[in-house]
């Protein structure tokens, strides 16, 4: 059954097991250990009076703008964008992936850790992960393959779901040597790249290998990088169940996270393949966006059925956004497809916030904390002899994309 958020979204019962819920997570990954230091220096010179959701937010809306710049000079992914523009990009980036770094390092220092925090942190990291895949699609003229472009941009949230997948059936994120960290520097390298060079240069064809271009090395390392994290991810799936007789962390079959997945990807593929006006073609940046933030809700959906150890439903209100698409097709309205993608991502962008916004109010007025502010010291003490100091766990430090 669809919510429609007349109601409350989360009952008593997933609200008393999202306070009971602890962070776990096992990290391999090889450049965080350098880069450890910079982030102690950083969160230390944060003020105490800053909370950590904001930190986290004021990254993310960064990390959107200076990609938004990007899109609106290659809306087609074709044009040259400015190198300027390139260098923003991987500015923001960069500003993002610090300050997502800190924020539970920050919340560890105000001793206002939550299980809000880890939730507010992967909301944001689904946005993100759908502004970088296609932030680094735009650097190097991906719009010119416009298959290989759906598939860099779905590999990415199709990884990201993955993992918080994963997170279902075992009650841990579990994160590889190379895993977010490695790929959020790599896609700032392919930026800076771009803002020395220009994008041409991942036309050029790299020396001793005729008529192979340097851009199709992302397409190599994207494939070879999914394919061991997925294989990695899926063992755990198949495997690593704690619910009983092997099941998620809810008690339900191992497989079901499939299907609300499915209902993204699926018909985004085929609303493109089978598009009269060519609109993923002419418009890819926009399309991206408009089923980028379908599958950022649903993923954010398991994230809240992971720490509520609820069942996960399949049918969500923001397909409507897919399905005006859809039906716009079979039934050939006369409507113009690239109006009704504009209407899709504004309805898809608009249920996402709705759904984010209700769910934290939610958790906020359930835990006595607030979102976006660290509160007095006497506040902390009215709240510690009301009890809601027990329902404080650890934020994690490091989050997946």
């Amino acid at each position: 059954m669809m919510h429609f958020y007349k109601d409350k979204i989360l009952s008593p019962g997933q609200l008393k097991r999202l306070s009971e819920h602890k962070y776990s997570c096992t990290n391999a990954s090889l450049l965080d250990a350098y880069l450890q230091p910079w982030w102690e220096w950083l969160v230390s010179k944060v003020p105490l009076w800053l909370a950590p959701n904001l930190i986290t937010v004021v990254g993310l809306i960064i990390n959107i703008a200076t990609t938004l710049i990007l899109v609106y000079y290659s809306p087609d992914a074709k044009a040259e964008a400015p190198r300027w523009a390139c260098f923003l990009c991987a500015l923001g980036l960069f500003i993002y992936q610090s300050l997502d770094s800190i924020d539970g390092k920050q919340a560890r220092r105000t001793g206002t850790s939550s299980p809000l925090g880890e939730l507010f942190d992967h909301g944001c990291d689904s946005v993100s992960t759908v502004f970088v895949a296609l932030s680094a699609c735009i650097a190097v003229q991906l719009g010119y393959y416009p298959t290989w472009m759906f598939f860099q941009c779905f590999c990415a949230m199709t990884l990201f779901y993955c993992a918080h997948w994963q997170s279902y059936v075992s009650g841990s994120l579990k994160f590889g040597k190379i895993d977010v960290t490695e790929a959020q520097f790599t896609i700032m390298g392919i930026h800076l790249i771009s803002a020395i060079f220009g994008p041409q240069i991942w036309m050029t064809e790299m020396p001793y290998i005729n008529g192979l271009q340097f851009k199709y090395l992302i397409g190599g390392m994207t494939a070879v990088c999914a394919l061991t994290s997925l294989y990695s991810m899926f063992s755990v799936i198949f495997t690593g169940g704690v619910g009983k007789n092997g099941s998620t962390v809810a008690g339900t079959s191992v497989l079901s996270p499939i299907i609300p997945f499915s209902l993204v990807v699926v018909p985004a593929y085929i609303i493109y393949r089978k598009s009269a006006e060519n609109v993923y073609e002419t418009h890819p940046a926009l399309y991206i966006l408009a089923f980028g933030m379908v599958a950022a809700k649903v993923t954010n959906r398991l994230v809240v059925a992971h720490m509520t150890k609820n069942e996960m439903e399949y049918l969500d209100t923001a397909l409507i956004g897919p399905c005006m698409l859809f039906l716009n097709q079979y039934f050939n309205f006369f409507i113009k497809e690239y109006y009704v993608l504009w209407l899709c991502f504004i309805w898809v962008t608009f249920d996402f916030f709705r759904y984010c916004s209700q769910v934290c109010l939610e958790i906020c007025d359930h835990l006595k904390i607030m979102l976006f502010r660290i509160p007095h010291p006497s506040d902390s003490t009215t709240a510690e002899k009301n009890g809601t100091s027990r329902t404080q766990r650890q934020r994690p430090s490091k989050k997946h994309h």
